[in-house]
């Protein structure tokens, strides 16, 4: 059985996590660094779940809580629509949501539906990390959730 981010939970969550922006921003920058150290030893063309086991693996050693293959399901007016709606590839620190592709090139959709996970979810950020790229920081994008507009406005 796949682990879900409960709705109810997820406002309540980001607000207990998050700090500073700085924090955030401390927190994508090493994630960015690890993905870059990875694709720099594998190279481009592999599979997306090869670089999602090998990024897991990593983060973990670097001291992150990673969880693989949430499940996330569609609320409509507080009722849950559909249970499995979508399944984010990678979430770290309860914080950044990871979408992992390997493709020749990022499309639009991509970052359409990072930001919808980033909105269901409740999360304050979100990369989308293209592993196909020759290098990888021309295949990297930092999507954050509307929401927070501005870390000092969120209650602690």
């Amino acid at each position: 059985m796949l682990n879900s981010i409960i709705p109810s939970q997820r406002h309540r969550e980001h607000r207990e996590m998050i700090k500073t922006e700085e924090e955030l921003n401390d927190l994508t920058g090493q994630i960015i660094g690890i993905a870059i150290d990875i694709h720099r030893e594998l190279g481009p063309g592999l599979l997306e779940k090869v670089y999602q086991r090998c990024l897991k693996i990593a983060l973990e050693e670097a001291g992150y809580q990673v969880q693989m293959e949430l499940s996330l399901p569609v609320m409509f007016r507080g009722k849950t629509i559909i249970e499995d709606g979508y399944r984010i590839d990678m979430l770290v620190d309860d914080m950044v949501i990871l979408e992992i592709k390997s493709v020749t090139e990022l499309a639009p959709v991509f970052e359409k539906q990072l930001g919808t996970y980033l909105r269901l979810a409740g999360k304050p950020c979100g990369l989308l990390l293209n592993f196909n790229a020759v290098h990888l920081k021309d295949g990297i994008k930092r999507i954050r959730n509307g929401f927070l507009l501005s870390v000092d406005s969120v209650p602690l």
